[in-house]
């Protein structure tokens, strides 16, 4: 008798799982920051649109109604529209690249003080086991 049919293999949530742990706190910061300068709240609305599908469906449906309706063959207007929308939108992304990496580098500086001070603490703590140790293998051997 097969155990495959009593124990099926499990399914993954129809939802993300969210994380119980809190956000790091460099990210907090980094977010806080963000979120009090409009200029970087639009290009991080813009960015989020762009990356999406829907982007893609609006512009297939523009562009194709474009060269069939707007212009003829060879469509220079279109051409010059694309060339800057895709300046534009590499701004953009190097916007988030540069978001992404005041982040990682925050999260490396938090790490990096939290790890130092948890060095100093555990040598702290090696220090006082070492001194009582001492201690105690001199009172047994001043007791023995």
């Amino acid at each position: 008798m097969s155990t495959d049919s009593a124990n099926p293999a499990p399914t993954a949530p129809a939802t993300p799982v969210q994380p119980t742990e809190q956000a790091h706190p460099a990210y907090l910061k980094v977010a806080e920051d963000r979120a009090a300068k409009v200029q970087l709240r639009v290009a991080d609305a813009i960015t989020k649109f762009a990356g999406s599908m829907n982007f893609v469906y609006l512009h297939a449906v523009v562009f194709g109604v474009w060269m069939v309706f707007v212009e003829k063959s060879p469509w220079p207007t279109l051409t010059l529209v694309v060339s800057l929308e895709a300046i534009f939108l590499s701004t953009f992304v190097m916007i988030g690249q540069n978001r992404q990496a005041e982040y990682q580098q925050a999260k490396a500086d938090h790490d990096f003080v939290a790890q130092e001070l948890e060095l100093k603490t555990n040598t702290d703590i090696t220090r006082e086991i070492h001194t009582l140790t001492t201690e105690l293998h001199r009172r047994m051997v001043k007791d023995a």
